[in-house]
């Protein structure tokens, strides 16, 4: 349809089939039509397309897509992740997303698909879930007891139940080691070996073999009855094979008799007159597996320690102020609007805004930065903050899964629940691991046999096969590093939305960054003072100008006065203005301590208007004139002040760099990445930026469109881009970015467009950001290739009958825990700043009025005050 004639047209043909009415519209090419049953939309359709135009219905709606998060228990090794995602993906519509690290399942399904039903369908695969209780989430409050006590929450039930398994398998691990260890020692050591040794050992070896690897039968035997097999199966058979052949030496092959000796060696023995027992390996395997999980879950429960030392700084009680009388209350019992207590030494229960008092705040466990903050009146706070000064009270803006701290624990949570491109890969390969690892076992037991081996030392070598094998390695490789690189991340104030940011941060060669409010502060300030070499001195002239703003609302006004504030004497305050006048687009002017004091543009207009007492305004000295020709080369912009017509000063203002930008900036190039300025301001103001930070490539007077153009040219010629941003006019850009940078103080539009948030307000978070996932990705590499190069070497050394079951079983058990500690190290990982900031600290604290640690240094703008023989 081109025109209304055609709207008719195709209105009038409808209407001749009977008990048809149709609305067509031209505008969004739809045709809402009101028909009787018995009319088809087919019908409908032909008769349009009779017509002379095509015709189809519109798209069936989506469903409505929801998130659920599941625990799921019983999970040991990558095949269990594989077997999950799998059996969940059959329900239509399911996407599944199963973290072994975690135990977590995070599924995104329709509406019609219950809980309950996500819940039968993994628990049909194998394995125990239950939905995440609604208190483990991040900004949820406890569950509350009936009788409005505080009773246990759901996130308390399940640390318990936790606690209860953990020390279950801690006892189990201990008896079977007092069990295990004489089998192990006596069997190793023929001198050892006394009358009937085999038959103690026989008896110790049976509990280990039936209860001590109870969890291993039970889980395989489970995985059985659904058709799948897993490292469970695995240790399972090989415990079993061994103990088996064991049994039917020492009661029907003469390895029983009184008085049996049997060497100890690591390779199988081919031949001999008494068959030998494999108690120790029945035993050395389940012993080892058993501590091997066991130190594999502190390494685990180590990874999370950042996002758990997140949620401890959530208050659990708050003291509110309720018509000057104090109460303490459950933090679930808080209100936005609430007014607040926060004494030292205590944590700010949620965000506010200070009302009364004034005091430092320690952020570093919230946003990274080491610098306490100073905040007083008006000052917002963040919860979870420490008080380290005064007394304060603090309005309530926002609680609960508003806050915060419960806004960076749930991206927290969401990062380490995704997977990389890796770690999918890893889990398809362990998907079919254990099949080719069971086929391996008998090909070669088989094998054996047919080359004329003794039985003895094929079912040795079938059982090493099972056992050294370790799909455990490969399912923890990549999730535990994520696991650690994001919990260490949000120490350092860097929050990433999931694991393909960090893959995606890896690539970027080329990073484009917004000026105001990313690498500036976003707020108008002083930034250089010019006065004249004969005048009042900077120090009255600024105290005057600040005292005339206070009757202005205009952004230089403000700026002006917050600076005059901030240069007063402690407890000083400015004198007041009387005769105040704003002229619009010039300037102001007011009576202060008997003075006319004017701040205006310093252009014709405003050095034309007269004083009050009727004197013509003096001209501009020299170094005034040059003062404002290099504010306006520079992009600032400058105001005069005049004190009873005289000029007296002028004050360059503007947008001031952030902390570190420069340092930051720095970084990535010695990083190797291209480092691209975009701005929406004009190019004098751009290339000032650029040239203090040594940016090259500048795009000055940019709309949000134009940035999101650039950054889709610099794709289309190949380059990865990341775009750094924290305002509304960025988030197409971010959008459209292969990454997108979002500063944590920016806009909502920004940030949700982003794929990581930098809290920090110091840019030097972004090159940490870089460096950390470059450390990530290489330890993610490192494990991967420690845990498929172990596979492909162990398992043709146990092939060839090279491995003793006991080595395999050490082996096997070692390959989980190396892969987990190798994450670990993430933890404790300092960048460049961090380290400076430490040593900063050192040498600060050393000495009086040392600056903070990690604080920037004093910020104030630059000061000329010329004397008469100076050059200009």
């Amino acid at each position: 349809m081109t025109c209304a004639a055609c709207v008719s047209r195709v209105e009038k043909r409808l209407a001749r089939m009977e008990g048809v009415t149709a609305t067509v519209n031209l505008a969004t090419e739809r045709a809402s039509i009101t028909h009787p049953p018995t009319v088809s939309t087919n019908e409908l359709i032909a008769t349009v397309e009779r017509t002379g135009y095509t015709a189809e219905p519109p798209p069936a709606p989506r469903p409505a897509m929801l998130t659920t998060e599941l625990t799921v228990g019983g999970m040991t090794c990558a095949a269990c992740v594989s077997r999950v995602e799998k059996r969940l993906a059959r329900v239509e519509g399911v996407t599944a997303t199963v973290n072994l690290a975690t135990e977590r399942a995070s599924i995104t399904h329709p509406a019609a698909v219950s809980v309950a039903e996500l819940t039968a369908t993994v628990e049909k695969a194998g394995y125990t879930a239950e939905p995440v209780p609604s208190s483990a989430r991040p900004g949820d409050a406890g569950k509350r007891g009936a009788d409005g006590t505080s009773g246990e929450s759901a996130d308390d039930a399940t640390k318990r139940k936790k606690a209860a398994v953990a020390r279950e398998e801690r006892d189990r691990l201990l008896i079977t080691a007092l069990l295990s260890i004489p089998v192990l020692v006596i069997s190793m050591a023929p001198g050892l070996q006394f009358r009937n040794w085999q038959w103690v050992c026989f008896v110790l070896s049976t509990p280990v073999v039936v209860w001590g690897s109870w969890p291993f039968h039970s889980r395989a035997a489970r995985g059985l009855r659904h058709g799948a097999a897993t490292m469970d199966t695995l240790v399972s058979l090989g415990t079993i094979a061994a103990f088996s052949w064991s049994t039917y030496a020492l009661f029907f092959g003469g390895a029983g008799k009184p008085g049996m000796e049997m060497p100890f060696t690591l390779l199988p023995s081919a031949s001999g007159d008494t068959p030998h027992v494999y108690l120790e390996a029945a035993v050395a395997v389940p012993l080892f597996v058993l501590t091997g999980r066991l130190c594999e879950a502190r390494a685990r429960h180590g990874t999370g320690s950042a996002l758990r030392a997140l949620a401890s700084l959530a208050a659990k009680d708050v003291v509110i102020r309720v018509g000057g009388v104090e109460q303490r209350v459950p933090i679930e019992q808080l209100q936005v609007g609430d007014r607040f207590v926060v004494r030292p030494g205590e944590r700010v229960a949620t965000d506010g805004v200070v009302t009364e008092g004034g005091s430092a705040l320690d952020m570093s466990l919230v946003t990274g930065e080491s610098a306490p903050v100073e905040v007083g009146p008006g000052s917002a706070v963040v919860g979870g903050a420490v008080n380290s000064g005064g007394l304060l009270e603090v309005r309530a803006e926002a609680v609960g899964a508003d806050t915060q701290l419960a806004r960076i624990t749930r991206l927290v949570e969401d990062a380490q629940a995704g997977k990389a491109k890796a770690q999918r890969l890893a889990d398809a390969v362990a998907g079919i691991f254990v099949p080719i690892v069971l086929a391996i076992a008998v090909t070669v037991c088989g094998f054996w046999l047919g080359a004329g081996a003794d039985p003895q030392a094929a079912v040795t070598v079938a059982v090493a096969v099972l056992v050294v094998a370790c799909p455990c390695a490969l399912g923890l490789a990549t999730p535990t590093a994520l696991l650690a690189a994001t919990g260490r991340g949000a120490q350092l104030g860097i929050l990433v939305k999931g694991p393909q940011a960090l893959e995606g941060l890896r690539r970027v060669d080329t990073i484009v960054m917004d000026k105001t409010g990313t690498l500036t502060i976003g707020v108008m300030g002083v930034t250089e003072i010019t006065c004249r070499a004969d005048g009042l001195g900077e120090e009255t002239v600024i105290r005057l100008a600040g005292a005339v703003e206070q009757g202005s609302e205009h952004p230089v006004g403000r700026a002006l006065l917050s600076h005059a504030r901030r240069a007063a004497p402690e407890d000083a305050e400015l004198p007041p203005v009387t005769e105040f006048a704003a002229t619009a687009g010039h300037g102001v002017s007011g009576q202060v301590t008997g003075r006319r004091v004017t701040v205006s543009r310093p252009d014709a207009a405003s050095a034309a208007v007269a004083a009050t007492d009727g004197s013509a305004e003096q001209p501009l000295p020299t170094e005034l004139v040059d003062a404002v020709r290099s504010a306006e080369s520079t992009g600032h912009t400058a105001v005069l002040v005049r004190v009873d017509g005289v000029p007296e000063a002028v004050v360059a203002l503007g947008d001031s760099l952030r902390p570190g930008s420069y340092r930051a900036v720095d970084h990535l190039r010695r990083l190797g990445l291209r480092t691209v300025l975009a701005t929406g301001d004009s190019e004098a103001t751009a290339r000032t930026v650029a040239d203090r930070l040594g940016v090259t490539e500048i795009h000055a007077r940019c709309t949000p469109e134009g940035k999101a153009e650039l950054v889709q040219s610099l794709r289309e010629r190949g380059h990865r881009v990341a775009v750094v941003g924290d305002g509304v006019n960025d988030a197409a850009a971010l959008a459209h970015a292969d990454l997108g940078i979002a500063m944590g103080g920016g806009t909502d539009a920004a940030i949700g467009a982003a794929d990581i948030t930098l809290v920090r307000e110091d840019m030097g978070a972004l090159p940490d950001a870089v460096r950390l996932a470059r450390r990530t990705l290489g330890t993610v590499r490192s494990n991967l290739a420690w845990a498929f190069g172990y596979n492909a070497v162990t398992l043709p050394l146990a092939a060839v009958g090279w491995l003793n079951p006991m080595v395999a079983a050490a082996a096997m058990s070692a390959s989980s825990v190396i892969v987990v500690g190798n994450s670990l190290r993430l933890r404790g990982w300092q960048p460049p700043s961090a380290k400076a900031a430490s040593g900063q600290a050192r040498s600060s604290g050393s000495r009086p009025g040392g600056r903070r640690p990690g604080g920037p240094r004093p910020s104030g703008p630059r000061v000329h005050a010329k004397t008469a023989g100076e050059q200009s």
